[in-house]
């Protein structure tokens, strides 16, 4: 039985990709910089890549928050301040806080069932994801909330989820679950972990080297899910 339930925060329960190009959008627009879709699109492109490149350990946090935009720039062939861009940038991400389709339907249900203990585990920076997270009013449903930051580590790392183990009392890991939609961080995170993990595939892509023990397509199937297993 699933007691422990880790639920990441981004494309998971908050729309990040909308936030993302909602944010970059009106920050090149404040700073006056030149731009259509494929730059916003591009801009999305790099910065996946640079997180990506963090959760292996290639890059450090300060080389994602200020290459995504040096790459981008050189590309572009845009002349902007990478440090103004970076600041109003994560302004303006910190605002933006859309549910994914079905989310706080889920953590109503979840919450209100009180079968399970629920934690929230994203990798980011504080200084946006706090204020989304208040601002969509979510936070009253975890019993811990873990930024990687804070922890020290990022998703996929074992150091961060034993991190978050440290912190939560009478923990069994295999009383525990991870949901989330990123394979790369959430489920192989998971994995390194040693928890079951659950794939929140929205494209049901299927899988190649990392593959989950559960997926769901909706998230209005996880309540199912977790009676059954």
């Amino acid at each position: 039985m699933i007691k422990n339930l880790f639920l990441d925060l981004d494309d998971t329960l908050l729309d990040f990709q909308k936030g993302e190009r909602a944010a970059i959008s009106e920050a090149f627009h404040q700073l006056g910089i030149v731009y259509d879709e494929n730059t916003i699109e591009r801009y999305m492109e790099i910065n996946l890549a640079c997180w990506q490149a963090l959760e292996r350990g290639e890059m450090t946090k300060d080389q994602v928050l200020f290459g995504r935009f040096e790459r981008l720039f050189l590309e572009m062939g845009i002349e902007a301040s990478v440090n103004d861009v970076q600041e109003i940038y994560e302004k303006l991400l910190a605002t933006q806080h859309d549910f994914v389709d079905g989310a706080r339907e889920l953590l109503e249900e979840l919450y209100g069932s009180g079968k399970y203990r629920l934690y929230m585990a994203t990798n980011g920076i504080p200084s946006v994801q706090k204020p989304r997270i208040s601002d969509s009013g979510i936070g009253k449903y975890f019993d811990g909330i873990f930024i990687s930051e804070e922890i020290g580590y990022a998703k996929p790392k074992r150091e961060f989820f034993e991190g978050c183990f440290a912190r939560i009392e009478d923990f069994r890991p295999e009383q525990t679950l991870i949901v989330g939609d990123s394979l790369t961080s959430d489920i192989l995170g998971g994995i390194n972990a040693g928890i079951r993990t659950c794939h929140f595939n929205k494209k049901d892509k299927p899988y190649d080297s990392i593959i989950p023990d559960y997926k769901i397509n909706k998230l209005s199937e996880l309540t199912e899910l977790l009676d059954r297993i």
